[in-house]
């Protein structure tokens, strides 16, 4: 139940704009201001006993306790490695960013891209920090974390070897942003070295909040140019790089001045008249600011002879900048991948850009009730989450003079980095999108997804932190359904859509109501059922729960088709107190009817939805069994039910059935009775909330 409090308490400060980049939320609730002002009240420096200068925080097995990689590491300020340590000197370059010993080169990629751009810097990076102004020992980052922005609060005690930090390092060694920034990052992440191994998308994705995808320019679309021109258009940031084959290519210099394993930044892309036709262009930057391509189109190559000189005096400046031309044919024979990180449209504040339209829901697989694997696996992939995406407006330059909506679909997993101390790592996920038709603001159900053609996918199921695919789709509803490969694998997940246009997302879900059955008349009870009654209730003409509980148990032991191991003495006393209309404690004539009647229905609907014939039904069959007993529910409902009902092997026996049927219906009831005005809201007060809830 805490956790439901959690879950209201984000949504409601999500609404109060809390988790932006302007408000980020403080992680683990520390507050950088409120600690920085006790330590310079106190004279101590900050010491954070969240991430301690321990063991811990450095790893559990390649950086474990007792791993060589760890003797010998000393914790220390920059103030005790140097007399004058800075934090950010003459602005953050690329030579402020030097791998240490740890297999985060992917993340100082994404770092180093973050130095072009002094605005998107700015936003992870807060300026007014220094180890003169205010130094305290304590430093902070801002992180995009999954849809929201937190502030991660660290100490400045880095790890060193020999008196030289083990890690990041700026290339002087007075400089300490990036080490600190790693710090962070670590911190956020568990420990360092669960930052050991990624892509440097994620890295883009966690310093912008943005959504970061990748082409093998081996197996390039046809479309690629139109998309660098649209991605550059909208501010994105562009990298490329050129694959290695062995640790002794690293930044290897080819005999046409490229450098591999190197990250390179593209800064346009143009098409220019050569010869009597179009050559298309593209612009790359050397973070070095030298070092550029020597072949066609480079500064001084003669094929500018051929352009109209007012067109290359305004591409080109003939020096040694690290800035180049290159033809896009070249680009795509000499470099191994591109990367594009699409920005958020609060990232850039300019309005010469055009920007995307954002959408972005969050969800979770829980084992049982919406875990439901992929499409390999049909009785139980319907219960997925689901989300509907509406796209209306086609967009404005349509490729090959064909009418479309462009749009990117993210799926990213949570935390998952956290948990590899515990032994686990990235699921395996992916999604499926369908077409509606005829189906409106409704889950798709199981016979409509078996008969159906998956309309789109994701390009593989892969075990990364997120699997994200560009689409182009006639205008229409379409809902996309996110699922691990294998079913029962839980954890949470948020799905982004970037929509050229604005596209209009919900979750479709069954309407919560239910068919209660109405009141029984007394009088119209049944003669014999009222002397099976007298029979069983004795003298004082009630059932106790005791009385119930040997009732129920003979009714069970007669039904071979249901496996039971009768009735708990705490469900009878459950099924009395929901029922107990006159506060005796026990059952009367028109009650025990009404409950009889009940389970007669109940047997019925547990026999008809037990399709493989077990005596047990199993959770992913709990909706049906809900819906045959006149009630529906959502996704929300369904996973707290199968989470309170079901036992480990996530099977419901009748026990626990009857009960959940009793207790839906009897919340239900006095819901209605309680919203008078029929609005679908009811205040309560304490002692009203908690006599509901103990029931």
């Amino acid at each position: 139940m805490s956790g439901v409090a959690d879950r209201l308490a984000k949504e409601r400060a999500r609404a109060s704009g809390f988790g932006t980049n302007e408000k980020a939320l403080p992680y683990l609730n520390q507050d950088f201001e409120a600690l920085r002002n006790e330590c310079l009240q106190s004279g101590s420096l900050f010491k954070d006993p969240s991430f301690p200068a321990i063991h811990s925080s450095l790893g559990f097995k390649e950086l474990g306790q007792y791993s060589s990689k760890t003797q010998g590491v000393v914790w220390k300020r920059p103030t005790d490695l140097c007399s004058s340590p800075q934090f950010i000197a003459g602005g953050a370059t690329r030579t402020d960013i030097c791998q240490g010993a740890l297999g985060d080169c992917w993340l100082l990629a994404a770092i180093a891209s973050l130095t072009l751009n002094e605005q998107i810097l700015s936003r992870v990076v807060p300026m007014d920090q220094s180890f003169q102004e205010k130094y305290a020992g304590i430093f902070h980052f801002q992180f995009w974390q999954y849809g929201e922005w937190v502030d991660v609060v660290i100490d400045d005690r880095l790890p060193t070897k020999d008196g030289k930090l083990l890690f990041v390092h700026s290339a002087e060694g007075t400089e300490f942003w990036s080490a600190l920034m790693e710090k962070a990052y670590a911190k956020l992440n568990g420990s360092y070295e669960a930052l050991s191994g990624g892509t440097t998308t994620e890295g883009f994705e966690d310093f912008t909040g943005g959504l970061a995808e990748w082409y093998e320019l081996k197996k390039a679309p046809s479309n690629l140019f139109k998309i660098i021109q649209k991605a550059l258009k909208s501010g994105s940031l562009l990298g490329c790089s050129i694959d290695i084959t062995s640790a002794a290519e690293t930044e290897a210099i080819t005999f046409q001045k490229l450098v591999k394993g190197h990250a390179y930044s593209v800064t346009a892309a143009e098409e220019v008249q050569y010869r009597g036709s179009l050559e298309k262009l593209i612009r790359i930057r050397n973070p070095w600011g030298e070092v550029e391509w020597t072949g066609a189109w480079s500064d001084n190559s003669s094929e500018w002879n051929s352009v109209d000189p007012e067109v290359r005096d305004k591409l080109i400046k003939r020096c040694d900048d690290g800035e180049f031309w290159m033809s896009f044919n070249d680009f795509l024979r000499n470099y191994s991948r591109l990367e594009i990180c699409n920005l958020t449209p609060d990232t850039l504040a300019s309005d010469k850009y055009s920007k995307w339209s954002l959408t972005k829901m969050d969800g979770s697989w829980r084992r049982g009730s919406t875990a439901g694997g992929c499409r390999n696996f049909p009785e139980t992939f319907w219960m997925n989450p689901q989300y509907m995406i509406k796209l209306d407006e086609a967009d404005d330059d349509p490729d090959d003079n064909e009418e479309g909506c462009t749009f990117i679909v993210g799926l990213i997993q949570k935390n998952r980095r956290n948990q590899r101390k515990m032994g686990e790592d990235m699921h395996t996920i992916g999604f499926a999108m369908y077409e509606l038709t005829g189906q409106k603001d409704v889950r798709l159900s199981r016979d409509y997804i078996l008969r159906n053609k998956i309309r789109e996918k994701s390009e593989t199921y892969i075990n990364l932190r997120e699997v994200l695919n560009r689409f182009r789709l006639p205008a229409g509803e379409y809902v996309i359904v996110p699922s691990t490969f294998d079913p029962h694998k839980v954890g949470d997940f948020c799905l982004r859509v970037f929509s050229e246009k604005n596209a209009e997302t919900k979750v479709p879900d069954d309407e919560i109501k239910a068919d209660i059955d109405e009141e029984v008349n007394e009088n119209a009870i049944d003669p014999t059922f009222k002397r099976m009654f007298l029979a069983l209730a004795g003298d004082d003409k009630e059932i106790s729960p005791h009385e119930l509980f040997n009732i129920l148990q003979k009714v069970i032991s007669k039904r071979e088709d249901i496996k039971s191991d009768g009735f708990s003495m705490e469900t009878c006393r459950t099924i009395v107190d929901l029922l107990d209309s006159d506060g005796s404690g026990k059952l009367g004539l028109k009650e025990f009817n009404i409950l009889w009647t009940k389970i007669l229905k109940y047997q019925k609907i547990y026999s008809s939805v037990d399709k493989d014939r077990s005596g047990t039904i199993n959770s992913y069959e709990m909706r049906g069994a809900l819906e045959g007993a006149g009630f529906k529910v959502n996704a929300k409902i369904i996973e707290l039910l199968v989470a309170r009902f079901a036992d480990e092997d996530q099977n419901i026996d009748f026990d626990n059935f009857v009960r959940c049927l009793l207790r839906l219906e009897t919340m239900f009831k006095i819901f209605n009775k309680l919203d008078t005005e029929k609005t679908g809201v009811v205040p309560l007060k304490m002692d009203t909330w908690l006599s509901l809830t103990v029931i």
